[in-house]
């Protein structure tokens, strides 16, 4: 019967996206433990750099923002509200910055958000990346796998109750009494399996969602002083916390958005 294929893919839904929650939960509970540890290995006074501090709190994307606000305000590289980057330097000061410059192109000439995707992909972001996983500051992957495993219980939940509803509007079903009922036990145990899990992630794994930083990293984040943007190291290390959001200059803000551009320069 056609019902009890549709009961099977709920179940299957239910199943598998539970089972991957609770699989990348467990992994990001492995890496609390641990993390405490790993920061009392730390030297002592450690401070984090701009560019840690941008992963921490956005990730790959924050940092390469970072890296090109950074050679935006020391003129090696002009930022166009046209959300074109041209290089005007084409000696890169770090890692980050050759990085970025090499994602350009050797026209030395591209839309920023190209130029974002391919240095958020390159070795050195990866390389940052590892090291803060090593020193249990950061989640491997970004709490964006947490969240992501979140969003597919989620869809399964719906699944499920589209699949039932399915079911019981399909004509020729048997009819009685108890036929109904029967029916919504058998939808209705999936349906609680997956907002169980729901309900569970939103008390216990709420820290990891869509966070970069390992609870031992978001304790470094939060002391951790924001200073106001004036100078030009107080606007780089508001960018490395809060992102394109901290940009007061107009321009730079629509130029980091990736507003597209009809032509270079």
């Amino acid at each position: 019967m056609l019902w009890v294929l549709l009961l099977l893919v709920a179940w299957g839904a239910a199943a598998v996206s539970c089972v991957r929650l609770c699989l990348v939960t467990a992994r990001a509970g492995l890496l609390s433990e641990a993390s405490s540890d790993a920061v009392q290995r730390m030297p002592d006074g450690h401070e984090l750099t701009l560019y840690e501090t941008a992963f921490l709190s956005g990730g790959p994307h924050r940092v390469v923002d970072l890296a090109l606000v950074t050679m935006h305000l020391r003129r090696r590289l002009l930022l166009a509200h046209t959300g074109w980057a041209t290089v005007v330097d084409p000696e890169g000061r770090d890692e980050m910055e050759r990085t970025v410059i090499h994602a350009i192109g050797p026209q030395g000439q591209s839309p920023i958000p190209p130029v974002r995707a391919a240095a958020a992909a390159a070795d050195p972001v990866r390389a940052l990346a590892d090291r803060l996983v090593t020193a249990g500051l950061a989640v491997p992957g970004g709490g964006d796998g947490v969240a992501a495993a979140v969003r597919t219980v989620r869809g399964a939940a719906l699944l499920v109750a589209g699949t039932g509803a399915a079911t019981l509007l399909i004509p020729g079903q048997e009819s009685g009494p108890g036929a109904v009922p029967s029916l919504l036990v058998w939808f209705g145990l999936p349906l609680a399996l997956t907002l169980g899990c729901l309900a569970i992630a939103r008390m216990e794994v709420h820290p990891y969602s869509g966070a970069w930083a390992s609870p031992a990293g978001q304790r470094l984040l939060a002391a951790r002083e924001v200073p106001t943007a004036d100078a030009d190291h107080d606007i780089l290390a508001a960018i490395a916390v809060r992102g394109v959001r901290a940009v007061t200059d107009p321009a730079l803000r629509a130029a980091l958005r990736g507003r597209p551009g009809g032509a270079g320069r």
